[in-house]
């Protein structure tokens, strides 16, 4: 186990809207290298680490599917987005002095190898920052369920999502000035009061699994080190 934190081995779920930082969308290069040297300061700790990363900064297969899209078709160009943020956090990665390693659930072979958990642990074990794109592969799951069967299936102690907010509130915090943020809560609560910080699917299979949720602000201070620290805001979502 790394020194001094709890963690040994930790998925970490990157939202693409947050890789966008103050741009409407896209990719904001300032803000991707603050992600990037954050995960390598974690790693540098002797923390295994695994991502996965959203697509929503460039492309919502469901707000495209609730206007007439086939909703295959936009699950499958939203994985597309994914595997292009993955690309963008590898390269960051490497330039800021790390190792990392593309692995994607839709097979496209020459930007990054497929998926399969064999693959992907030996990865983590050699000290490679592996990063998880194209989601599940299939379609009418989200990157949220990913995260969760992804941390899962690679023997993470932990699931860190990192989010524009510090934590779960009891409503959204930049609506309501008088929501409430826990420190802790189970995944029955975040289910039953429909606490919309992930799916509910990715809730539950973490609860099955009795793997642990940490919510996080990408732009805590203390970096991804202050919340497995428990310097920075964070909720844990648990038993």
């Amino acid at each position: 186990m790394a020194k001094g934190l709890k963690y040994r081995r930790i998925l970490l779920k990157v939202s693409g809207e947050a890789l966008a930082g103050d741009e409407p969308s896209g990719i904001d290069p300032k803000f991707l290298d603050r992600v990037a040297v954050q995960i390598i300061e974690l790693a540098n700790k002797g923390v295994e680490i695994g991502v996965v990363i959203g697509g929503g900064n460039i492309f919502r297969g469901m707000s495209v599917a609730a206007k007439g899209v086939d909703r295959v078709t936009g699950d499958h160009m939203g994985m597309l987005s994914t595997v292009i943020n993955a690309i963008a956090l590898a390269d960051a990665i490497r330039r800021n002095g790390g190792n990392s390693h593309v692995f994607s659930s839709v097979t496209m072979p020459s930007i990054a190898d497929s998926f399969t958990q064999r693959a992907a642990i030996s990865a983590i074990k050699s000290g490679s920052i592996v990063i998880c794109a194209g989601g599940t592969g299939n379609p009418f799951f989200t990157t949220d369920t990913a995260a969760a069967l992804k941390a899962i299936e690679l023997r993470c102690d932990a699931l860190l999502k990192g989010t524009n907010v510090d934590g779960v509130y009891s409503a959204d915090p930049k609506i309501d000035n008088n929501a409430k943020r826990y420190s802790k809560i189970s995944y029955e609560d975040v289910i039953n009061n429909n606490l919309r910080i992930m799916d509910t699917a990715a809730f539950a299979l973490a609860r099955d699994n009795k793997l642990p949720i940490i919510i996080y602000s990408l732009a805590a201070e203390g970096g991804l080190i202050g919340v497995l620290e428990g310097s920075a805001k964070s909720t844990y979502v648990g038993q």
